[in-house]
């Protein structure tokens, strides 16, 4: 007989910059999603049923994930135990490589649990570097993860005016895109929290000699719309660049035509980031979300062979 499957909800990353984004699609086309590669390495646990990964959060092609998350169903063959959640991720672990994508932490979830439904709130991060003449002087450990726009420095302050006339709940029509997959979904949406600053990572300071500054806009809400970060990004920089004043803001929101923004408000995929998708206890008596979650199984040693396959 059949064991009953177990469920789980796991955390991963990957570097998007080879994939068409995070959703699977056909095999046959020249570059796929990272869910792709995910049930491909699922099969290679010997499930007795296919495994299907629920991602929780869309990103598009060029687009990366500091911290995605899924759930899916794991059924074993009669006699095998359901994987611990350390099995689980080194396992699979073992059967991505070598994709730039990692396993960050699982966690077993109730039956009824689901990763995009359950989730409490949505963290995206976008880099920019400031300062740069041309996008062939963007440093070469930047290149694909960072925009960076044209004409210098940015009116950081007018670009933190405008982004306070996006918090809170609005109907976002404007700044989804034109052909957005999910055309009858309410465009209303709820942004909890815009942060402006500048970025402290740990090669910045080899760039100051130069000029160059990076700096992180990162937005957090429930959900959003297709494309709806990068809208926002890029008329925040238009702002920055004097192209537009904080108050066209409001009045962009208030047209609700996503044709209200040209196609260069758009910023590209390459500078954006989902930093954390965040949950409550989900039945575990524990907070669950986002890279805080990374640290389970780091400590252990890399697996020669898998260690699920086996048991």
């Amino acid at each position: 007989m059949v064991s009953a499957p177990s469920r789980y909800l796991v955390f991963f990353q990957y570097f998007g910059t080879k994939y068409s984004g995070v959703m699977e699609t056909s095999s046959d086309q020249a570059t796929v999603g990272v869910q792709n590669y995910l049930e491909k390495a699922a099969e290679k646990l010997k499930p007795a049923v296919p495994i299907k990964f629920h991602i929780s959060s869309r990103t598009d092609a060029g687009v990366h994930a500091l911290c995605n998350a899924a759930h899916l169903d794991i059924q074993r063959p009669p006699g095998k135990p359901a994987f611990s959640e350390k099995q689980l991720i080194h396992g699979l672990n073992h059967h991505l490589k070598p994709e730039p994508i990692s396993i960050l932490n699982a966690h077993r979830v109730a039956s009824d649990f689901h990763a995009r439904f359950s989730a409490l709130s949505r963290t995206y991060i976008y880099r920019l570097l400031l300062g740069c003449p041309h996008h062939t002087e963007i440093p070469v450990f930047e290149r694909d993860l960072c925009w960076a726009p044209a004409g210098g420095l940015l009116d950081v302050p007018a670009m933190r005016d405008a982004a306070q006339l996006l918090l809170g709940t609005h109907d976002f029509s404007t700044f989804r895109s034109h052909n957005s997959e999910t055309p009858f979904q309410s465009p209303v949406r709820t942004l909890l929290q815009i942060d402006i600053q500048p970025s402290s990572g740990f090669l910045s300071h080899h760039y100051e000699h130069r000029g160059l500054e990076f700096w992180e806009l990162k937005f957090r809400s429930r959900s959003f719309l297709y494309r709806q970060v990068r809208r926002m990004v890029g008329t925040l920089v238009a702002v920055g660049q004097g192209r537009l004043r904080p108050h066209h803001i409001k009045e962009l929101l208030e047209m609700k035509d996503a044709r209200a923004l040209p196609p260069s408000a758009m910023a590209p995929p390459q500078g954006l980031f989902l930093k954390s998708v965040e949950y409550n206890e989900a039945g575990r008596g524990e907070q669950l979300g986002g890279v805080r979650s990374t640290a389970a199984g780091s400590s252990s040693p890399p697996q020669a062979s898998c260690p699920c396959c086996d048991l």
